[in-house]
């Protein structure tokens, strides 16, 4: 199996409100449409908790049911708890971090600034596709 994706929480509001560059919108169809997307259940939490129109959190409620939600397993508490021991990292970070270097994914986020340190993560800038 090939690459896998997690899709952080800007991302995807900049991608459901067509705000991403055309190339990295059309770019990240192609791996929804390959289904090698998944979110952590700390973005379902951020994406279901903002406070939309009810078209917006239709889009959100649609866009959730075609992706893959990771949950918070033993594993993932064990790597947040390492990242934020060495890194000063906030918590949601820490555990979208976290679930991604657990489960081999590669993230996709515009805050890169935000996993700076984590040297092992691999990050893809959402802007630039």
């Amino acid at each position: 199996m090939g690459t896998q994706y997690l899709i952080d929480t800007n991302a995807v509001i900049e991608f459901l409100g067509g705000t991403l560059p055309a190339t990295s919108s059309h770019w990240i169809e192609n791996i929804i449409g390959e289904n090698i997307h998944h979110l952590s259940v700390i973005n379902q939490i951020e994406l279901l908790g903002f406070n939309g129109s009810p078209a917006e959190m239709q889009t959100l409620e649609e866009f959730i049911e075609v992706t893959n939600i990771l949950p918070l397993t033993d594993a993932v508490v064990q790597k947040t708890i390492q990242l934020r021991r060495s890194q000063k990292i906030n918590l949601p970070d820490a555990i979208i971090a976290a679930t991604a270097l657990s489960n081999n994914l590669t993230l996709i986020t515009r805050n890169l600034k935000d996993f700076q340190y984590l040297k092992e993560l691999i990050c893809l800038d959402s802007h630039k596709l």
